[in-house]
């Protein structure tokens, strides 16, 4: 029986809880995606992919690309990380030439992606970061994943199967 996941929610304890997922997914990644990440300042959305780009075997230090509003790294594949924070105008990504990422080689993080939904594509994982409020500790974060197109059905599942046999591993710091 093939089940579709329509949406999924983790919740990390800690930062190094959230790197550790992003690790996870950098190391299933096969292929070029794109990920789009929406979530309130400091959430988390750089470290989960510094945690990615770990798992895709970068070895640069990755920074959020606020200010460059891009950043390339080599691992097993190219990773292409965006930050649309800075951003007013639909017009301004035509000079950081999205399409040819979207359309590239490697995985693309996208930082405050909802600010132009209109440019991504309709096949992609939507990413919600949010602070879990509810339990009083800032530290703990809950993270919504979206599938957007049956790969990215396949890659959450295969995500969430990591995870489940990895929870007693990289989110304890092993």
């Amino acid at each position: 029986m093939n089940m579709i996941i329509e949406k999924a929610a983790i919740t990390t304890r800690s930062a190094k809880e959230t790197y550790a997922v992003g690790k996870i997914l950098g190391k299933i990644i096969t292929s070029p995606l794109v990920i789009a990440m929406h979530g309130e300042l400091g959430v988390g959305k750089t470290v989960l992919v510094k945690g990615a780009a770990c798992g895709l075997g970068v070895s640069e230090t990755v920074r959020s690309p606020t200010f460059t509003l891009m950043a390339t790294y080599e691992g097993r594949l190219p990773l292409y990380h965006f930050d649309f924070y800075r951003l007013t105008a639909e017009s301004e990504l035509e000079p950081l030439g999205l399409d040819e990422y979207l359309e590239g080689d490697g995985p693309v993080f996208i930082e405050w992606a909802d600010k132009f939904v209109s440019f991504l594509p309709s096949e992609r994982l939507d990413l919600n970061l949010a602070y879990d409020r509810t339990a009083g500790n800032t530290d703990r974060r809950i993270l919504t994943f979206f599938p957007h197109g049956e790969a990215y059905c396949a890659l959450l599942e295969k995500l969430l199967n990591a995870l489940e046999h990895n929870c007693k591993g990289e989110l304890d710091g092993e």
